[in-house]
């Protein structure tokens, strides 16, 4: 199986799916700039995609800056909505599969119990329409393309909130981080290990039932601050840094875009048509935080 993956070589979920999908066997090929330009030309686009002869296409490039979005809305919808919409053409042209990275931030987070795909997306902020904008242009654009909605993304690679939490207990005593958000905490790793078993099922049945939105999270929930203590524990574990968390509001940790108070997503409709449901967050932010401590020496001997 011939998976092209669409993003930014450093993105968590491109690097994630290099490595898993390796491992699996599978023939990887990473697609992004120069090659692809989800803001250039769109038969551009299409052209790139078809280039790569794919037997699968992952849809992971994206604008993913969500406070700058509130000031760089064109550009977020840009990449999002019309960037993705040119993929999913090329899907459709090719009579591939499609699956569709897409985030929690399409909803509220007003409601009470984990979402699921049946509510009405409702964003409160740039990104999260230009996500919204985007899982329409795809479902339009390529029949049978499978949506996929995932939340509190983190890995060894690039940025993210794991590696952040990190750097900051190595230079302080004491992090203040937000309790009155929850949600479910996903490795990046365990993102690419469903999309390839998503993507297996799609190649093995033209069933409809197959294809349209479904949730895929980390098993669990927490909040940003028990989130944090379960970092900086499992850091302590093996001599890395640690601190201790301070639990604080919304109010107190202003940002340009919203965020949900509730970013929990139901994956039941996952688990009960792809069979797919993965592991609990804490088991995967172990295996993170192993990997990104061990990295610790190697990347300060660089810096001096």
């Amino acid at each position: 199986m011939r998976i092209v993956v669409t993003g930014g070589p450093e993105g968590q979920v491109l690097r994630s799916f290099v490595e898993r999908g390796a491992a699996a066997g599978y023939d990887i090929v990473a697609l992004g700039r120069p090659k692809l330009d989800l803001v250039g030309d769109e038969q551009a686009v299409v052209r790139a995609v078809e280039q790569a002869s794919p037997d699968v296409i992952v849809s992971a490039a994206a604008y993913t800056a969500v406070d700058e979005a509130e000031s760089e809305q064109d550009l977020a919808f840009a990449i999002n909505a019309r960037g993705a919409a040119a993929v999913a053409q090329a899907a459709d042209q090719l009579g591939v599969p499609i699956v569709h990275l897409s985030t929690d931030y399409v909803f509220d987070g007003l409601k009470t119990t984990p979402y699921t795909e049946d509510d009405v997306p409702r964003p409160k902020s740039v990104y999260g329409a230009s996500k919204l904008a985007g899982e329409t242009a795809v479902l339009e654009a390529a029949r049978g393309a499978v949506v996929v909605r995932t939340a509190w993304v983190y890995s060894p690679f690039d940025m993210n909130f794991v590696k952040t939490m990190l750097r900051l207990a190595a230079d302080r005593e004491e992090v203040g981080v937000v309790a009155d958000q929850v949600g479910n905490p996903t490795s990046a790793l365990d993102i690419s290990d469903g999309i390839l078993a998503v993507a297996a099922n799609l190649l093995s049945s033209p069933s409809q039932k197959l294809r349209g939105v479904f949730h895929m999270t980390g098993d669990g929930e927490a909040t940003w601050a028990e989130f944090t203590e379960r970092i900086f524990a499992a850091s302590a574990a093996i001599g890395g840094p640690a601190a201790r968390v301070r639990p604080i509001t919304t109010p107190e940790y202003p940002t340009p875009a919203a965020r949900p108070a509730n970013s929990r997503l139901d994956n039941s409709k996952l688990a009960r048509i792809h069979g797919v449901r993965l592991p609990d967050w804490r088991c995967s932010i172990d295996e993170v935080v192993r990997r990104l401590v061990a990295e610790r020496p190697v990347q300060q001997g660089r810096a001096q």
